[in-house]
């Protein structure tokens, strides 16, 4: 099912500005949605407003061709899984799975094959009969998710699922949920912080800040044409390294006059009209180079990570400007060594330093 918000608006009455405002999005049929953003820049708000579970101050929230503003959450044809698995604890993980359709007096026969068909689905048919006390926090977790799934929704939403698990089970549920996915084909709105989780799991990513959506677009879009800098330094580990400076002719130099770069094609085009004004230059660590033929800035390694296939080096330029850049691990670097870089041409990104937005 198709959802579509409208200049959606969330305001309450203990403060005077909105929560959120101008919310405009479309979610096509069968997409899997994930929207990202810091703690408090009103994500789960809006899921909860397209839930049903928060009323909606302004704008129109439709389900396929229907406006569902008035609509009661139970009417909304949705299923939820939320941070807490919020199983029962004195009933089996069968009788868990089954209870939304019992409660709707559905037959045993269909309630048996839907709960057989989701166990199936989810690898947890061992576990039918055992109590939530007795299984792992990834086995409670596909039981939250087969609850919702007996229920064959048209839309799912999930807040948060995987955030109570360790690194390594939350690695491997992430693959899951793709893979049950694709096996649902059901529109699905997934809200997290964390960056890996949308970039690997979406179709489409919703990126959030102070109540507003500052991006919408697949995931590669995000990594290589961030909209604005809030975006650029969101999205990569480790963050963006972005370069104050001005245009000056065909070139770029920093304020400190460390780094210089020539312009050309595209990057020249999109900066002629910021000639004499500051912008700020981004680069992601990895997109560092060395040799003869590229300008180069001169630097010292101040600290490295090292992270197994890769190092991260953390260098001072002679201003104290730090940057961070990306090698291969293999390559050996000591704390203290002086050392030459340059840029990869092809991957800059400017932002105009008053309104923080992308130069295209």
């Amino acid at each position: 099912m198709k959802v579509t918000l409208n200049n959606i608006g969330k305001k309450y009455e203990s403060r005077e500005d909105f929560t959120l405002r101008n919310i405009n999005l479309e979610i096509e049929d069968k997409e899997f949605c994930v929207i990202l953003g810091p703690s408090g820049c009103g994500k789960t708000t809006l899921l909860r407003m397209i839930a049903g579970l928060n009323s909606i101050t302004e704008g129109d929230l439709v389900f396929g061709e229907k406006r569902v503003n008035k609509l009661a959450s139970k009417d909304r044809d949705i299923a939820m899984v939320f941070q807490s698995y919020a199983l029962y604890p004195h009933m089996t993980v069968y009788d868990n799975m089954a209870f939304s359709l019992s409660m709707r007096k559905e037959r045993k026969n269909i309630i048996n094959e839907r709960v057989m068909e989701a166990a199936k689905l989810l690898q947890i048919e061992n576990y039918l009969y055992s109590k939530p006390s007795d299984i792992s926090g990834g086995q409670r977790q596909r039981v939250a998710l087969g609850r919702a799934i007996v229920r064959k929704p048209s839309v799912f939403l999930m807040d948060e699922p995987l955030s109570n698990l360790d690194a390594k089970l939350r690695e491997h549920m992430r693959v899951e949920l793709v893979r049950i996915h694709k096996a649902l084909g059901t529109t699905s709105i997934y809200v997290t912080h964390d960056q890996i989780e949308a970039m690997t799991m979406a179709t489409k990513i919703v990126l959030m800040n102070d109540g507003k959506i500052q991006q919408v677009g697949k995931p590669y879009e995000f990594y290589e044409k961030p909209q604005n800098m809030f975006v650029a330094k969101f999205i990569g580990s480790p963050t963006i390294n972005l370069i104050k400076g001005k245009i000056s002719g065909d070139k770029f130099i920093s304020e400190d006059g460390l780094i210089s770069i020539t312009q050309k094609g595209e990057n020249l085009k999109a900066v002629t009209d910021y000639n004499g004004k500051d912008i700020y230059l981004g680069v992601r660590s990895e997109r560092f180079i060395t040799g003869k033929n590229v300008e180069q800035f001169k630097c010292v390694i101040d600290v490295i990570e090292v992270l197994g296939k890769e190092k991260n080096l953390f260098v001072k330029l002679s201003s104290g400007k730090d940057l961070v850049i990306t090698v291969p691990g293999h390559y050996d670097y000591e704390v203290g060594e002086k050392h030459v870089f340059g840029f990869d041409s092809e991957a800059l990104h400017f932002f105009d330093a008053e309104t923080k937005e992308r130069i295209n």
